[in-house]
């Protein structure tokens, strides 16, 4: 009973002397809710970020690059090789706080001829072998503040790569989107091209027959080049897509599979934000801007330290023998163990230098640490009123293209009826084909910003 109250008034008394402040997290200015947000969404605790990726992006396709690039991508192998490096240097901080033992053995020697009468030979040999021993007390907290700061480094490392695994999937699905968007383009110019030509082979008949001038043919030809020059810059945007999806994917360039078509990406028309507060928890960028400051703060204690005495305990057990000049000795044995005190007497201020340092270092992580949850605030409600307000300007496109169809649709049957000129066509097609154009990069945008507030949320990371 006597060890065991001795050995926890020790490790009390230890507990005590560690010095340096001990961590607490700063206060941060949080509003009360996002700008932006959506009043018909549900409020409360719940947010579009708590969901999982593959419930967001139901695209099994999509789902299968995202799958290849989580497993293959070099920055997440990158990111998990800082994670081994982060382990080891826990590791070896902590090391500091338990004894050194080391085994060491010699077998020395010597011999000295003389070439002078009297004539001397001097023969000896002295084997021997022992433990050393040396542990220093970490009465100050000096190992132990330092083990802390190398910990938070491991957590800060750990939610670094949560920040790239929330990067890729969103990268990956962005990049998809693109591309499906691409492809709408581009079957939407060569099906306009293909009933413009056939446009123009009507129109180039009626000619023929004397109905119609060879103005209309021209006009016609106009709308089929404009129609056609749209393709080959869309093939050229849909190919370097693939490329930046085969790179995200860890592989080289080459031909990206499809799956669903664009509008059908993502169904989720009202998006819950959830409370400012969550993001602490949930962005893991924010978290590793709070691991670093308890590890900036956690330093300062080490640094502290430096201004107390520094206690090692030394001892060793050896044991050997010896032979000179024929003569053997031993065996022998050795012991010893002793304390040893250093005490800092003059530095020319290094160790209040590296306190200062250390010190200045930590408010630079406060501010960064409060700098990073604004931004996270910010980017949240951008994404917030850019969702929304794309999510109106898609619908108004699709009135207007809608509109717009019914116009050529009338416009057509009036030229063919000989009521109106060709300029009316002219014009009609023009603008729809455009329109139309128009609101394949309308339902792209507002799914480009759904995933961006997906990843402002903090969503994305979850495996």
């Amino acid at each position: 009973m006597r060890r065991r109250a001795l050995l926890g008034l020790t490790g009390v008394l230890l507990a005590a002397c560690t010095v340096g402040p001990d961590y607490k997290r700063p206060e941060v200015s949080l509003p009360p809710d996002y700008r932006g947000r959506d009043l018909s969404a549900p409020a409360g605790t719940g947010s579009f970020g708590d969901l999982a990726w593959w419930t967001i992006f139901r695209d099994e396709t999509l789902q299968g690059l995202i799958r290849t690039a989580l497993a293959q991508n070099y920055d997440l192998q990158i990111a998990a090789a800082r994670i081994l490096d982060a382990r080891a240097q826990v590791v070896s901080v902590r090391s500091n706080q338990f004894p050194v033992i080391e085994g060491a053995a010699q077998a020395p020697y010597q011999r000295t001829d003389g070439d002078r009468p009297p004539l001397t030979l001097e023969d000896s040999f002295f084997p021997q072998g022992g433990v050393n021993l040396s542990f220093e007390l970490d009465f100050w907290g000096r190992w132990r503040r330092a083990t802390e700061a190398a910990r938070a480094d491991l957590a800060a490392t750990e939610e670094a790569r949560r920040v790239i695994l929330s990067t890729l999937v969103t990268d990956v699905a962005s990049a998809y989107i693109q591309l499906r968007a691409l492809d709408l383009g581009l079957d939407i110019a060569l099906q306009t091209l293909a009933s413009r030509q056939n446009s123009l082979r009507l129109v180039q008949l009626r000619q023929e027959g004397g109905v119609v001038s060879m103005a209309d043919v021209y006009q016609a030809q106009t709308l089929v080049v404009g129609a056609s020059r749209e393709i080959p810059d869309f093939e050229r945007q849909i190919e370097q897509t693939e490329n930046f999806i085969s790179v995200l994917l860890g592989q080289n360039p080459a031909p990206v599979p499809r799956g669903a078509p664009l509008p059908t990406q993502v169904e989720l028309p009202i998006v819950p934000a959830g409370m400012p507060a969550e993001l602490l928890e949930r962005r893991p960028d924010v978290r590793v801007a709070e691991q670093q400051l308890v590890a900036a703060n956690a330093r300062i204690g080490a640094a502290k330290a430096e201004f107390f005495p520094r206690i090692f305990l030394l001892g060793s057990i050896a044991v050997g023998g010896g032979i000179q000049n024929g003569v053997s000795f031993g065996p022998m044995a050795a012991f010893g163990i002793g304390p040893t005190l250093t005490v800092p007497i003059f530095n020319a201020g290094r160790v209040q230098a590296g306190v200062d340092s250390a010190d200045a270092r930590a408010v630079e992580a406060v501010a960064r640490y409060r700098q990073t949850v604004q931004q996270a605030i910010r980017e949240v409600s951008d994404g917030l009123v850019g969702y929304r307000k794309r999510q109106e300007a898609r619908r108004e496109q699709e009135t207007l293209v809608q509109v717009l169809r019914d116009a050529t649709k009338l416009s057509n049957l009036r030229y063919d009826g000989g009521v109106t000129s060709y300029l009316e066509v002219l014009d009609n097609e023009r603008q729809l084909f455009t329109s139309e154009l128009d609101l394949s990069r309308a339902q792209r945008d507002e799914l480009l910003a759904l995933v961006g507030l997906y990843r402002a949320l903090g969503g994305g990371w979850a495996q």
